[in-house]
């Protein structure tokens, strides 16, 4: 029997047997719709993590200077202890690296805190306001959309002005452009010069909801002690030249605090790196997990094809032995249940595709869940689909092919 007239039979018996069917497909098609959620959401983590998330809190070729990693999940309070000992970077440790590094970089510092920002009588609580030297809007890619950035001039002036987040200007002047008005943080009035445009969501939360004014400004007293800064931000053209600079800061900080050749350091120069190192974890067990949990899915959906083309074998019992007294051979036979389990799944995990294709969709429309369809996982999806027809097929297909044409006949 030709496999296109096989195929054909097998969509026939389909058709014919729709809820035998329907229940034949359902292991696979489940299996299938998870396999390509949870690919899809995994893929588009990944890109996210790598592109995104780990660019925007470090960046690209670029490092911290800092008393102790910004990004620290797991750690045990012993070493939260000893990191609150290190000393904190201060303007003179900033410029002396900065004076330091031969490597073509550009550098700022930053400071932040949580504060609350109010203007006409309007408050927004809980405000990311940082404290920045004029190459922080380079380094962290920040667009001016309205108004301008401040100047080195008004950094070492201390000038009270400030660049707002785009949520920031909604809430605060929500029909009234915002350049040359004030706002307060705390007592302190400040004069806004610039709005950054649109940033965005990251897992749902906010990248707008900030402000930025110059280092020595007043804010300086809200969001640490005076001459200290969180860090100090060096971005350099390429990895080799971040490189460099990394090992003439760390050369410069450890004089500075006169550690000895077999001390460590007690400061940082954190890259996104270590995110990423912390995010392939995560990625690799994910990548264990969900394969597993896929296959079970997919182990039950063949389980129950077989069981399916089992009955079907003893239902068509007459069929077959009709079929064998007419001329067919038993690969005529063989092929043809084959191409029937395989058909049932395959359809299941078509339908199985087009559900998690549309279920990433949706995950990323309405959740913080970054979704991203791989064309691996579609393919991958109809490969196991085909593979697992087959194999549940074979015994099935097999025990029909065996059958003794007389005994068939008889079969009541």
């Amino acid at each position: 029997m030709p496999l296109f007239e096989a195929v054909r039979l097998a969509f026939q018996t389909l058709r014919a047997q729709k809820l035998k069917s329907g229940f034949s497909l359902l292991g696979v098609f489940v299996g299938v719709t998870f396999l390509i959620a949870a690919w899809s959401i995994v893929n588009g983590m990944n890109v996210y993590m790598t592109e995104q998330f780990a660019g925007r809190l470090i960046g690209v070729n670029t490092f911290h200077l800092r008393r102790r990693p910004n990004f620290t999940p797991n750690i045990s309070d012993s070493t939260w202890r000893a990191w609150a000992r290190r000393p904190r970077i201060t303007f003179g440790d900033a410029d002396a690296v900065t004076a330091a590094i031969t490597a073509p970089v550009i550098t700022a510092w930053e400071s932040s805190d949580r504060v609350t920002i109010e203007a006409g009588g309007k408050k927004v609580l809980d405000v990311e306001v940082t404290g920045a030297t004029e190459r922080y809007f380079d380094i962290k890619n920040l667009a001016i959309a309205n108004g301008r950035a401040f100047t080195a001039q008004e950094v070492r002036s201390g000038v009270p002005v400030i660049v707002l987040g785009e949520e920031i200007v909604l809430k605060l002047f929500p029909s009234r452009d915002p350049i040359g008005r004030q706002v307060r943080i705390g007592a302190q009035p400040y004069r806004v010069i610039g709005v950054v445009a649109h940033q965005g969501k990251i897992f749902g939360f906010s990248l707008d909801r900030f402000a930025v004014a110059p280092a020595r400004s007043p804010v300086q007293d809200l969001v640490n002690p005076p001459g200290i800064i969180d860090a100090l931000v060096v971005k350099a053209q390429s990895v080799e030249a971040m490189r460099a600079a990394m090992v003439e800061a760390e050369g410069v900080m450890r004089s500075r605090h006169h550690l000895r050749p077999r001390q460590d350091n007690n400061f940082v120069l954190e890259t996104s790196e270590g995110v990423l190192e912390f995010w392939g974890g995560i990625k690799r067990i994910l990548f264990f997990v969900g394969p597993g949990l896929v296959g079970v899915a997919l182990v039950v959906g063949g389980i129950v094809i077989m069981n399916i083309m089992l009955m079907a074998v003893a239902e068509r019992t007459r069929e077959i032995g009709l079929r064998k007294s007419l001329g067919a051979r038993r690969t005529d036979i063989l092929r043809q249940f084959l191409a029937e389990s395989t058909t049932i799944a395959v359809v299941g995990a078509s339908i199985g595709i087009l559900t998690g294709i549309a279920l990433s969709m949706l995950l990323d429309a309405a959740t913080p869940l970054p979704a991203a369809v791989s064309g691996m996982s579609i393919v991958l999806g109809v490969v196991i689909g085909g593979g697992v027809g087959i194999v549940a097929g074979v015994y099935p297909a097999t025990r029909a092919a065996r059958l003794d044409p007389i005994t068939a006949l008889r079969q009541e």
